[in-house]
């Protein structure tokens, strides 16, 4: 079964080239101008992936991106022609698993909308693992982490972040290594995207995310899983 985006752009030439660069590519497309409307679709017609222009007429697109994110963990892939380090830094940490910018080649951003479906599927999915007594447990058959006994609900990005890591408990991993692993191509961007997911991460799985036990921060080094795999 096809997968269904969702496009949400303001300019129509725009919307029309995506769409159709998208449907020949096999995917069953819904497109809105409004923010508003975005979120109607997105409730009714659960989309798979929705790609979120920022710059709307009705709605911001953050305040779009807050609610999708906050209704659950569709991959958001989010399109402006906001192009410095702090607003793609910020479109992250909204919650956005890729961020392109204008212009943009549109097969390009097929390939990064596969690239985003890849990881939010069920993949090579490898078993069961309990980390730390129990404490975390990754279900990648189901994609689902539990954390304390309650299931997680996490973006494709940042439960790729949390696999990655849980590989090799302890060991530490470069944000350049976690960026590409995570991506599954060459990430246009910069490695401190890794920060902001994994401050999304936190804030979901650590008790205290100002002194967090399960992801722990290496200075000059990078990230690793601080509790042992059980068993």
């Amino acid at each position: 079964m096809a997968a269904t985006v969702l496009v949400v752009e303001d300019e129509r030439k725009l919307r029309d080239l995506v769409r159709s660069y998208l449907e020949r590519a096999g995917f069953t497309v819904l497109t809105t101008d409004s923010g508003a409307e975005a979120l109607t679709l997105a409730g009714s017609a659960s989309p798979d992936l929705v790609i979120l222009d920022l710059g709307l007429p009705d709605v911001a697109g953050e305040t779009v991106a807050r609610e999708l994110r906050a209704a659950g963990p569709t991959p958001i892939l989010m399109l402006t022609a906001r192009s410095t380090e702090e607003d793609r830094i910020r479109g992250l940490e909204l919650g956005a698993d890729d961020y392109v910018t204008k212009p943009f080649s549109p097969r390009e951003l097929v390939l990064r909308v596969h690239a985003v479906l890849r990881r939010s599927g069920p993949g090579a999915a490898q078993g069961v693992a309990s980390y730390g007594d129990g404490e975390l447990v990754i279900d990648e058959p189901q994609r689902l982490a539990t954390v304390r006994g309650a299931a997680v609900g996490l973006t494709p990005t940042e439960w790729g972040v949390l696999v990655a890591l849980a590989t090799v408990p302890g060991r530490v991993y470069s944000r350049f290594e976690l960026i590409n692993r995570v991506r599954g191509y060459e990430f246009e961007g910069y490695e401190r995207t890794v920060d902001s997911h994994v401050k999304n991460l936190r804030r979901k799985i650590e008790e205290d995310p100002g002194s967090p036990r399960i992801v722990q921060t290496v200075l000059g080094g990078g990230y690793r899983l601080g509790l042992p795999r059980d068993g």
